[in-house]
Order: C-alpha cells, then structure tokens, then sequence
C-alpha cells in the first residue's frame, strides 16, 4: 500500500517528465481521499507539497478520527486545495541517532533500553538504524528490521569525548535519503548536552530537514547540564522539532524515557498524510510558510513541518 504512494509522489516530483492525465483514486491505496469527483488532474511539472501531521488535543492524546472536510492547508497565508487525504499506519524509515559522549555513560544502558521500546513499539514493517556520535558519528547498524541487531548496535557503548549532535543527525539524513526505501522518514535523536562540535551549523541543518521531509523527535537529558548550555541545547532542538513537525522532549529523570518512547512510535504510526499542489507553482527558492488548522473538534494542536523553499534542486521543497 505504501509502495503505491511512493510511486505517486515520485511521479508528481518529476518536472520534465509527462504525467497521465487522470490518477484514479484506487492508485493512492488504503483510505485515501482525492477531490470531490474522485479524480485529480496533474499535468507535466505540477509539483506536490506532502506533510506529514499530528493531530492532539488540549490533554496531548492523538486524534486519529478526523475528516478530511476539518483539515484546511495555508501556504503564506493563501488556502491551498488538498488532493491527498490519508490517515494510516504506514512503514517509515527510522534512524535513531544516540549520544555517546562521555558525559552519557551512566546513561547509556537506560538509554538503549528506553530506545528498544520504541522499536518494539514500532510497524514491524519499519526498518531502521542506529547512529552512535561523540565528536564523530558512527553507522553501528545500517537499515534493518533484525530487533537483535539493533539491541547489539545500541549496546555498543564507548562513551567518550565531545557532542557533535549536528554532524551526527546531517550525517543521518544523508544516508536516510540516499538508503531509506519507505516514503516516510524519521529520526529519533537522545542526547545529554548542547552540541559544542559540529562543522555543521544549525541553520543549515534545519534548512535540510525542511528539504527532504524528515521529521524530528529529540529527548534530551539536560537536567544535569549547565543552565546555560542546558537552554542553548533545548532551543536547538526546539528549532529542528518546529521546522520538521516532531517533538521535543525533557524527561527530568532516566525513568522517564521509558514512557516517551512508546508515545514517539504511537505518534508516528497515527499521523495524517496530506498533500497540495501549491496555488504559486513558481520554484524561486523563497521560503513558503506552510499553516494545517482543524475546524471543530475542540480546535486540537496540529503539528507539521512549518514551510520549505521552493527551490529547482528540492522538487516541491
């Protein structure tokens, strides 16, 4: 079902090539939902803006039961029409990328733990990997859907040196895009401190979620942390979060982790797909701030990437 939306969004992106006419809403699989006469029109060079949502209300518990007649999509402030509906469980690509500075090695045994729930937690049809970072970033384990091979990867403690959180997560989306094979990405980061050295900056990471659509869920430890490095750290996670449409979190204990990461697989296995075809198709490379409101339903909180660029290189980001 998924490999037939991947299909799709493929040839949506694809500007010089022609498109058929008429894609019949059975192409799109599942519960999907095309305009009211069930059928879309895209010509050769229409480009596809795809968001991956969440929808929760004021207590933060998912909503998983909304119409697509609630859902209204802005792009800089200008209604957006949407031609994608779907509301399923659908196999991601996941890394989880994991601190081993020597600031982590108490925590590290926990961390692997609380990291396993998620993937037992996870759509068994995920494939994942596992990064370890200190000052350099490691591949532990590459894709696999193998819950031995993970557990061995995140056991591999060699706690030691400094944070090169951004090197580590802009390393992680590389080999997402270059390796992933499910439509949907994500990447899980656990870390303890604020990054102190990357030659990757922050804005740069940012602009490259944004591009390639991964979302980003971050759990960081910093109750121990320096206060001031402590709200540096948070608002850099905060920044990734907000752009990508994931979720931070600042678990005050260990323990704690063991209930976050259930909720972060519960999360990604109940997120709304939806998708439009930008109104300005012009690709300038100006950034496009991208609103999704639900009408009624108690008014919940959606959450989503925030916009992108509309850039050659970047297709519909």
């Amino acid at each position: 079902m998924n490999h037939r939306l991947n299909i799709l969004i493929a040839f949506f992106f694809i500007a010089a090539t022609a498109l058929p006419q008429t894609m019949p809403p059975q192409a799109l699989g599942g519960n999907a939902i095309v305009g009211d006469d069930e059928s879309v029109v895209f010509h050769a060079g229409t480009r596809l803006v795809l968001l991956h949502a969440t929808v929760t209300n004021a207590a933060g518990k998912v909503i998983t039961d909304i119409p697509k007649s609630a859902f209204t999509v802005y792009e800089n402030g200008v209604e957006q029409p949407l031609k994608i509906f779907r509301r399923e469980d659908v196999p991601v690509s996941m890394g989880i990328v994991v601190d081993n500075s020597a600031s982590m090695r108490e925590k590290r045994t926990q961390v692997a733990a609380a990291a396993m729930a998620l993937v037992k937690a996870s759509n068994p049809d995920d494939e994942m990997f596992i990064v370890n970072f200190n000052e350099d970033a490691y591949l532990d384990q590459p894709f696999t859907g193998d819950n031995a091979k993970l557990s061995q990867a995140l056991d591999r403690i060699d706690s030691k040196g400094n944070t090169a959180m951004f090197d580590a997560l802009n390393m992680s989306m590389n080999y997402l895009k270059d390796k992933g094979s499910q439509e949907k990405k994500v990447l899980l980061v656990i870390t303890d401190g604020n990054d102190n050295t990357s030659a990757t900056t922050l804005k740069q990471l940012v602009y490259k979620a944004r591009q390639q659509e991964v979302l980003i869920y971050c759990i960081a430890l910093l109750s121990d942390d320096e206060p001031r490095e402590a709200k540096k750290a948070a608002a850099a996670l905060k920044a990734l979060t907000t752009a990508t449409g994931g979720l931070d979190y600042y678990p005050k204990s260990l323990a704690e982790i063991d209930q976050i990461t259930p909720e972060v697989a519960h999360e990604i296995r109940n997120q709304y797909i939806l998708a439009y075809s930008p109104t300005n198709q012009s690709l300038d490379g100006s950034f496009r701030k991208v609103d999704v409101v639900v009408n009624g339903f108690g008014h919940p909180t959606v959450r989503t990437r925030n916009g992108y660029y509309a850039s050659p290189e970047g297709g519909a980001r």
